[in-house]
C-alpha cells in the first residue's frame, strides 16, 4: 500500500490520503477583428478543483487511538453524506495545505476485499468564490427636476368634461332663442323628411295598384 497521510474535511478525520490532484485551469476568449485575425485581451481563471482518494477504517494507525473504535467507518460515511446533502461549503486540511469555501462535487464510498471493512473514498471538491454586497447613500437631489432641484410634480390622469358641459348648457337653454331656433329647424327638417318619405311611398303604392 502507498504511503498514507491523514486529512480532514470540516473536522471529519481520515486515516490517510492515498492520492491527490489539484487542478488549475484558465481560458482566454478570442474575438474576431475585421482584418480576419482573432485577438484576446483577457484571461479568465476557473475555480480550483481538488481531487483526493481518502482512506478510513475503524482502527487508524496514523493518529491517536481516541479516533478509532467499532463503528467509526459508519460514522465518517454518515458525516460525509450529511455534508454532501446539506450543500454547505467545507474546509479541507491536507498535509500540504488548507482550503476554505470548498463544495463537494462528487463522492464515492468504495469497499474492496483488500481493505476488508475499511473504506476508500474518492472525493472531488471545487473552490467557490463568493462576493459581498455593498450599500450606498442616494443624494437628496436625486429625482429632482431643473436647475432649482425642485420636485417635478405629478400629472393628472382625469378625463376632461368640457364637451358634456356644453351639451348640458344647450339643453338648459332650450327655452331661449337658441332653443327656438333649434325647434324650428327640427320642425322644418322633420316636415321635409316626412313629405319626401310620403311621396316615395305614394308613388310605390300607386305603381302596384294600391292607391
Amino acid at each position: 500500500m502507498a504511503a498514507k497521510q491523514p486529512v480532514s474535511i470540516n473536522g471529519v478525520e481520515f486515516d490517510a490520503m492515498l492520492g491527490e490532484d489539484y487542478s488549475l485551469e484558465a481560458s482566454s476568449p478570442d474575438y474576431v477583428v475585421e482584418s480576419g485575425f482573432t485577438i484576446g485581451d483577457s484571461i479568465i481563471l476557473s475555480a480550483e478543483v481538488l481531487t483526493m482518494t481518502l482512506f478510513v477504517s475503524d482502527r487508524p494507525v496514523t493518529f491517536k487511538s481516541r479516533f478509532g473504535g467499532a463503528g467509526r467507518v459508519d460514522s465518517v460515511v454518515k458525516q460525509l453524506k450529511e455534508l454532501y446533502y446539506s450543500k454547505q461549503l467545507v474546509s479541507v486540511t491536507t498535509p500540504d495545505a488548507h482550503y476554505d469555501n470548498m463544495a463537494i462535487q462528487s463522492l464515492k464510498i468504495s469497499r474492496t476485499n483488500e481493505y476488508g471493512y475499511a473504506r476508500e473514498v474518492p472525493i472531488t471538491l471545487k473552490h467557490i468564490r463568493t462576493t459581498a454586497t455593498q450599500t450606498t447613500s442616494i443624494p437628496a437631489s436625486y429625482g429632482k427636476s431643473g436647475s432649482t432641484k425642485a420636485a417635478a410634480g405629478t400629472a393628472s390622469t382625469t378625463a376632461g368634461g368640457s364637451g358634456s358641459s356644453g351639451v348640458s348648457a344647450g339643453s338648459a337653454g332650450a327655452g331661449g332663442s337658441s332653443g327656438s331656433g333649434g325647434g324650428s329647424s327640427g320642425g322644418s327638417n322633420g316636415g321635409s323628411s316626412g313629405g319626401s318619405n310620403g311621396s316615395v311611398l305614394y308613388n310605390v303604392a300607386s305603381s302596384i295598384g294600391l292607391m
